[in-house]
C-alpha cells in the first residue's frame, strides 16, 4: 500500500551558502564590479569608503581651461595633450564641454593627444572628441598596453617642453595618495610640464561607511573576501574603523579566512603601505573582469 501525504510536502533542501563579498568601490564604479560579482553567484556587500564625484567648483575649474580669452582663442590651445588617469575625470571634462557651445580646441594645428587607461579610454568617444573640435583628425586616442599611469607616461613619450592637462581629483579629508604627485612628475621627468586641474573631488564618505562590513564580521562565517580598488578606500576603511574604536587587525582577526584583493599593483602597493596586506592582486587591470576572476581562482583553490 502506498500512502501519500498530501498536507504539508517535505521543505526544500536549503541552498548552499554563497561568499559574500565586501567591497568599497564608489558609486560611479560600484554597478559594474557588483554585476561582475553577481554573475560568478557571490553576494556583494557594496560599503564605498569613499565619494568620487564632480562639484559645481571643480566643472567651473574645468570651463575656466576651455573657455575663450581675449575674445578669441582658449587656454587649451596652449597644451598639446590631456592625460585622462580616471573615468571620473574624462566624464567631469565632458560635463564641463556641454556646457560650452563652441568645441575649445582649434580645428588646424599639431595633433592633439587624449590619453586614458584600460575601458576609460571607452568614453573618449565620438561625440566626447566632437564636442572637444571641430576637426576629429586632429584628435590622436593614446591607450597604453598596461591601464597603469606609469605605462600612460611611457607611451605618451617625450613632451620636449609641450604642456600636458592633467585632470586629477582634489583629495579632501584624506592623505592623498601618491599616485598623481607621481604621475606628475614622472610626466615632468619626460619632458612635458604637467599642469594640473583638479576636475573632481574625492572625500571620506563618514563612518558609517563600513557599518554593514563590520556587522557582517561579528557574524558567524563572517566576510568571505573584500576588494579594494583604490588606495583611497583602503585609506578612507582605515579612518572609518578607527572613528568606531577598531582597527583593521580586529577586521582580520573576526574573519581569519577572508581574502583581501586588489585591482591591480599600484593599489596593492598603496594598501601595503597603509598596513593593508593583499593576499590576491589582478594581473588584468584594465577592467573590474581581472580582479573578480582573480579572486575565483583563488576560492577554487580553497575548494580543492
Amino acid at each position: 500500500m502506498i500512502i501519500l501525504n498530501l498536507q504539508s510536502p517535505l521543505p526544500p533542501p536549503p541552498l548552499p551558502a554563497t561568499r559574500v563579498i565586501a567591497f568599497t568601490t564608489p558609486k560611479n564604479y560600484a554597478g559594474r564590479l557588483s554585476h561582475l560579482m553577481h554573475s560568478k553567484g557571490w553576494t556583494p556587500l557594496w560599503c564605498p569608503t569613499v565619494i568620487v564625484e564632480s562639484t559645481p567648483q571643480t566643472i567651473s575649474s574645468i570651463q575656466r581651461c576651455l573657455l575663450l580669452k581675449n575674445g578669441q582663442i582658449s587656454s587649451l590651445q596652449e597644451f598639446s595633450a590631456i592625460a585622462f588617469t580616471s573615468r571620473t575625470g574624462i566624464t567631469a571634462f565632458s560635463e564641463a564641454l556641454d556646457k560650452i557651445k563652441t568645441p575649445p580646441l582649434a580645428a588646424h594645428g599639431e595633433a592633439f593627444i587624449l590619453s586614458a587607461l584600460g575601458k576609460d579610454s571607452e568614453l573618449l568617444d565620438e561625440s566626447f572628441i566632437n564636442k572637444l573640435c571641430e576637426n576629429p583628425d586632429r584628435i590622436s586616442v593614446l591607450v597604453p598596453p598596461v591601464a597603469t599611469p606609469t605605462a600612460l607616461v611611457e607611451s605618451i613619450g617625450l613632451g620636449q617642453g609641450k604642456k600636458v592637462l592633467c585632470p586629477v581629483p582634489l583629495v579632501i579629508g584624506l592623505e592623498e595618495p601618491p599616485v598623481v604627485p607621481k604621475f606628475l612628475a614622472d610626466l615632468a621627468r619626460k619632458g612635458w610640464v604637467p599642469i594640473r586641474l583638479n576636475a573632481y573631488e574625492t572625500r571620506w564618505a563618514g563612518r558609517e561607511s563600513v557599518t554593514q562590513l563590520v556587522r557582517k564580521s561579528e557574524e558567524e562565517g563572517g566576510l568571505d573576501a573584500i576588494v579594494f580598488t583604490s588606495t583611497g578606500e583602503v585609506e578612507g576603511l582605515l579612518k572609518s574603523l578607527e572613528e568606531l574604536g577598531l582597527n583593521w587587525g580586529m577586521v582580520r582577526q573576526r574573519c581569519p579566512r577572508m581574502v583581501v584583493a586588489a585591482h591591480g599593483p599600484v593599489t596593492a602597493a598603496g594598501a601595503e603601505t597603509l598596513g593593508v596586506g593583499i593576499d590576491v592582486v589582478s594581473s588584468r587591470f584594465d577592467s573590474f573582469i581581472g580582479v573578480v576572476d582573480a579572486l575565483a581562482y583563488r576560492f577554487k583553490s580553497f575548494d580543492s
